[in-house]
């Protein structure tokens, strides 16, 4: 059962009267694996699996419990969950304008579902595009109109492309039940493709990376668990009596037990000399090789290395952490909004509404940078791109009587074209 259970993911059932009784996907319930419903997926499995070269078993489950996974995916997720997403509408041509009224504002501002909040659906749903390269939701309609956004497990669902190159997507509830859905009726969110239809995992292509990593947490578990010393023997010139090789044991163990003895040296009897069996930490270079893993992982989800501790080595995202920053807004980040908006603008978006789209606030990417926000508003004050008052609309301020001008360009003369002075001339009065 083993050898099953390590493929995947399954656990062995309390007796045979479970077993019998036990929904076909029940397994995939408590073990997290995926259940096979195609020979291809079979024989991707009976090929490779989920046991990577190192022996550990790598599922999108597992894998967060390397730290470098863990924190790229909670970097991803968390830009996505955290930055506004509005619903806006095309008035003509130079025009745009909030929908506030659209049933999409509600759903991506206030409620997806009975159950979460807009950031909780957002952080979920990109997790499972990071770790699984898909995210579903079922759109539920009234009326024509969309109510309700709920997910589904991407482990559960299957998506076929028939003959007229239209999708269906197949789901295996909870009780074993498969349902079918139309593609109006799931929101699919897909990452790097290769067939267009469904995206592929980070999980399975970097399984190598990620299972070394496990590997070696394990072995500085072990490690440490034994007192941070690596297996070992003593050598007597003479034959020990049962005595004093009880005695021996007994010291050994209170001494590799640390406590007092921590830090201290070993003392040996009766001309005993230690010996080294097996290489040290240091000799393994077991630190350096989780710096290089981490490192790798952090390529396999486009998040500089700085941004998940990993600052000892330059990068050539740019030269300082601010370039570098920007670097995995414009590569990363930038990725995952424009997935975002051209999904929900193209399933969620009825084809009678051609006016009307979703955009992230990008501006709102620095709004924890104090300095850096107010230097963008003066310049967009400067140059007449933001009048007052809608430089206090973002701040969250109410407006101020004749804060509607938008001023000309300080080296423009004369008055400016909404009947106010430029800028630098009304600070210098």
């Amino acid at each position: 059962m083993a050898f099953w259970s390590n493929w995947f993911g399954a656990r062995a059932p309390a007796d045979a009267a479970s077993r019998s009784v036990a929904p076909r996907n029940a397994v995939q319930d408590r073990g997290g694996g995926v259940l096979i419903t195609t020979p291809e997926e079979l024989e991707e499995v009976m090929r490779s699996g989920r046991v990577s070269a190192s022996g550990a078993t790598v599922t999108p489950e597992t894998a967060m419990r390397v730290a470098a996974v863990f924190a790229c995916v909670r970097l991803r997720s968390g830009v996505v969950a955290n930055l506004p997403l509005h619903i806006k509408r095309r008035v003509d041509e130079r025009t745009r304008e909030d929908a506030h009224d659209h049933p999409l504002w509600t759903l991506f501002r206030r409620r997806p579902n009975r159950w979460q909040t807009p950031s909780q659906f957002m952080r979920m749903m990109q997790a499972h595009l990071l770790l699984r390269g898909n995210a579903f939701a079922q759109v539920v309609r009234s009326r024509g109109r969309v109510i309700a956004l709920h997910p589904l497990h991407p482990d559960r669902m299957q998506v076929k492309q028939l003959d007229d190159l239209s999708l269906t997507y197949t789901y295996t509830r909870r009780d074993g039940r498969k349902v079918a859905f139309a593609q109006s009726d799931i929101f699919h969110l897909v990452g790097l493709s290769l067939d267009g239809v469904t995206g592929v995992s980070v999980i399975r292509y970097a399984r190598e990376t990620i299972g070394l990593s496990l590997t070696m947490e394990d072995h500085g578990g072990s490690m440490f668990r034994n007192a941070a010393r690596t297996a070992g023997a003593l050598t007597h010139p003479e034959k020990l009596s049962p005595e004093a090789l009880e005695n021996l044991r007994a010291s050994l163990d209170s001494y590799r037990a640390g406590g007092d003895s921590e830090g201290k040296f070993l003392i040996l009897e009766e001309g005993m000399e230690p010996k080294s069996l097996s290489m040290t930490a240091e000799d393994a270079q077991w630190i350096e090789s989780r710096k290089f893993s981490r490192t790798d992982i952090a390529m396999f989800f486009g998040v500089p290395p700085h941004m998940i501790g990993d600052t000892e080595k330059s990068t050539s995202w740019g030269t300082g952490v601010e370039a570098q920053t920007q670097g995995f807004v414009t590569f990363g980040a930038e990725d995952d909004f424009t997935t975002w908006e051209q999904t929900i603008t193209a399933h969620l978006v009825g084809d009678d509404e051609p006016d009307v789209y979703a955009r992230f606030n990008r501006a709102a990417l620095v709004r924890g940078d104090l300095k850096a926000r107010w230097e963008a508003h003066v310049r967009a004050l400067q140059w007449g791109v933001s009048s007052p008052n809608e430089i206090r609309a973002l701040e969250d301020q109410n407006p101020r009587e004749g804060g509607d001008v938008y001023y000309d360009p300080p080296n423009a003369a004369g008055i400016g074209h909404n009947g106010g002075p430029p800028l630098d001339e009304e600070q210098s009065s």
